[in-house]
């Protein structure tokens, strides 16, 4: 019994061992991984002309809301919905009869107080011609120079009550504050409107008409400049609808006063011409933007590109036909192409296609575009 335990062991051993061997013997003859077969273009220098683009908003230069100054109902509306207005141009009116009223009441009460006044100035005057002769108590003197004084008061307050109830028929006309276009009316004849709070209309100008964005702050100094040195008919700034572009450019309008805390970005507002009035407030539009940086750029094919979690790489044929990632910050797409702002110098060699089976390091074998079997490997 113990022998034949020893035999069973001694075979158990044998057999472990030459399985180790085998596999040993196997790896041996497998070698190396083979080498992958990739295309390879060159990083070219060339010259590139291209846009930074943002999203932007079409705004007014000038925009208001028109609203009742006066509580009252509408009584009249002067104009057709979309019209182009004049400053000062009748609008509405509001219904004026109430504020007439007043207005009558407060300049007879004003009558009332000049005839009080003229009154007390009779009084004053003859007292003090008899203060002349001793022959009034100096007191009845002091009394009708007070109530002369008073009288002059209520004449002035009953003056203010006037001028502020006719400022109240004047509201009740509504006029343009500025030449525009007007909208559509949220009020109808009839309509009962609450002095300060109900809009009535918005009138806006439309040309120039403007195109507000936003930069990152470290861009501001390059639209600084551009503000100062804005040229007529200058092409650095464009807008686009999709693919249409509108086919006149813009100038730097105004620069905001500060840049916002919390986004690190500052508004910039462009000005276009619109006398077709083909762009309207509210549109939504993408601003272009001419880069300063135009002229020679590094482009590659964009389907040498890699993305990994939001980066973007390319593999680099270095030497030993091996290659490496790098990691790039890319520009505009130019058709099929991108531009490379850093990470690549021109001639570089770098991997187009097969680049699905590439790894840092991985040995490589360069081919011909379309050809099937490896060439020789660059160096």
């Amino acid at each position: 019994m113990f022998l034949s335990s020893i035999k069973t062991w001694s075979v158990i051993s044998c057999a472990a061992l030459l399985a180790a061997c085998g596999g040993k013997q196997s790896a041996q003859q497998a070698g190396p991984p083979p080498a992958v077969g990739i295309t390879v273009t060159e990083a070219q220098a060339t010259n590139a002309v291209y846009y930074d683009e943002y999203p932007g908003t079409v705004v007014a230069l000038n925009q208001t809301e028109i609203r009742a100054q006066v509580t009252g109902y509408v009584t009249g509306i002067y104009f057709k919905d979309g019209d182009k207005v004049s400053k000062g141009q009748r609008l509405y009116s509001i219904d004026q009869q109430l504020y007439s009223a007043n207005v009558d009441q407060a300049t007879a009460n004003l009558a009332v107080q000049e005839t009080n006044l003229l009154k007390a100035q009779k009084d004053a005057d003859r007292y003090h011609e008899l203060d002349k002769r001793d022959a009034i108590a100096k007191q009845q003197v002091d009394y009708a120079d007070a109530a002369l004084e008073a009288a002059k008061k209520q004449v002035d307050a009953a003056k203010a009550s006037v001028n502020a109830l006719r400022t109240n028929v004047n509201f009740a006309t509504i006029v343009a504050p500025f030449s525009g276009t007007i909208g559509i009316s949220q009020v109808r004849s009839g309509t009962s409107v609450i002095a300060g709070s109900t809009v009535l209309n918005t009138i806006s100008t439309d040309d120039p008409i403007a195109v507000d964005f936003s930069v990152d702050q470290k861009s501001y100094y390059q639209f600084a400049k551009l503000q100062t040195s804005k040229k007529s008919g200058d092409s650095t700034f464009a807008i686009a609808f999709g693919k249409e572009l509108y086919p006149f450019s813009g100038t730097v309008n105004t620069i905001d006063r500060a840049v916002d805390p919390q986004t690190g970005t500052i508004k910039i507002r462009l000005s276009f011409p619109n006398k077709d009035k083909i762009l309207k407030a509210g549109m939504n539009t993408t601003v272009k933007v001419l880069n300063n940086g135009s002229g020679q750029s590094i482009i590659i094919p964009y389907k040498a590109v890699t993305e990994q979690l939001g980066e973007f790489f390319v593999y680099v044929l270095g030497d030993s036909s091996k290659v490496s990632q790098r990691k790039l910050v890319l520009g505009n797409p130019l058709g099929a192409n991108i531009i490379v702002k850093d990470g690549l110098k021109p001639g570089e060699k770098i991997a187009v296609e097969g680049i699905q089976n590439l790894r840092e390091g991985a040995l490589v074998q360069v081919k011909q575009p379309g050809a099937d079997q490896p060439a020789a490997a660059q160096k």
